[in-house]
């Protein structure tokens, strides 16, 4: 609850500190740009910290993004399949990749890690292949769900509102469920959660193919967003930037601990940072300088308060530092 607290003063010191910045920082074009951000990637980080509060990884999101999306553009274009039909092949691919991430994992005891990684490398280097190194898009096509997604619900931006209810269905699915305290209890100890009796295998993989359908998930949006996917560079880093905003929001990488509620704070974290640094005229090249320093602080700050005095006295130092850069001048 301390984590969730602190990344909620900052959040809120952040978005004022936004609001401060510029005029066009306060405008409703702004605010509503920035909840499509949040809508979108919050899905891909939503993956990432299922899966980290069971102790697992997943460095091959990117890829799988930039797969599923040339192969959605494929589906849909050249094979003239409907969207609903085109979408649900694209959601199976990603529950396929999921599978064969937690069987790997779990029966041949391969690390994480490694899975992963191959993956990162197998995914991208497919989606070139199948694109034979073409931009793939939707071009004009399906005007109706392009306007649909791009557009608002209630005012909202359709991303965020499919956002919110995603994550109530993960909340209780996570929180209020026995299934989701087995995903804790596996991270937290996965010998003592096995000697509890828990099918861990099962829970593991469940994990797995969670996070690649959230991906996939995410690769749909991505590609009627963008209109069009370059295989080579489609979603490239945005593995790191989903596990970052897990991770800021209280997710910790030794797994058992992360909360739905933190991983939102945390990836609106992350999307607010570039805005503000572009509302202060800071060059766009040192986005990754910032979101790098602000995962930093945020593990810096688990780490504090895990401490006593000398852990409070740290805690201070951070915070002084991001108030003299966030209302400098």
């Amino acid at each position: 609850m301390k984590k969730l607290a602190g990344i909620t003063v900052f959040l809120a010191i952040l978005y004022g500190a936004l609001l401060a910045a510029d005029v066009g920082a306060r405008t409703a074009t702004n605010h509503f740009h920035l909840g499509q951000r949040i809508g979108l990637y919050g899905i891909l980080s939503l993956g990432a910290g299922v899966l980290i509060i069971t102790g697992g990884i997943d460095l091959s999101m990117g890829s799988v993004v930039a797969l599923t999306s040339t192969v959605l553009a494929i589906l849909l274009v050249e094979k003239q399949w409907s969207p609903p039909l085109a979408m649900a092949a694209v959601l199976g691919l990603g529950a396929v990749i999921g599978l064969l991430h937690g069987l790997l994992v779990t029966y041949l005891r391969l690390q994480a890690f490694v899975v992963t990684l191959c993956g990162l490398f197998i995914y991208r280097s497919a989606a070139r292949w199948i694109a034979n190194e073409n931009v793939k898009g939707l071009g004009t096509a399906f005007p109706d769900l392009k306007e649909f997604l791009r557009g608002s619900i209630l005012g909202l931006p359709t991303y965020l509102v499919g956002l919110l209810c995603l994550s109530v269905i993960l909340v209780v699915f996570l929180h209020l469920s026995v299934y989701g305290r087995y995903f804790f209890a596996i991270g937290s100890n996965e010998r003592a959660a096995r000697y509890s009796g828990i099918p861990i295998n099962l829970y593991k993989i469940l994990a797995y193919v969670l996070c690649s359908t959230l991906t996939a998930l995410f690769s749909i949006l991505y590609l009627v967003n963008y209109n069009s996917v370059q295989p080579s560079s489609a979603a490239l880093g945005d593995e790191l930037r989903a596990i970052g905003g897990a991770v800021l929001g209280g997710c910790s990488l030794r797994g058992g601990e992360g909360s739905v509620p933190g991983i939102l704070i945390g990836t609106a974290i992350l999307v607010l940072l570039p805005n503000l640094t572009t509302m202060w005229g800071i060059p766009s090249m040192v986005d990754d300088l910032v979101i790098g320093a602000a995962l930093l602080t945020g593990a810096i700050i688990d780490e504090a308060l895990r401490m006593d005095s000398a852990g409070r006295k740290i805690l201070r130092g951070v915070a002084r530092f991001w108030l003299r850069m966030l209302f400098r001048g």
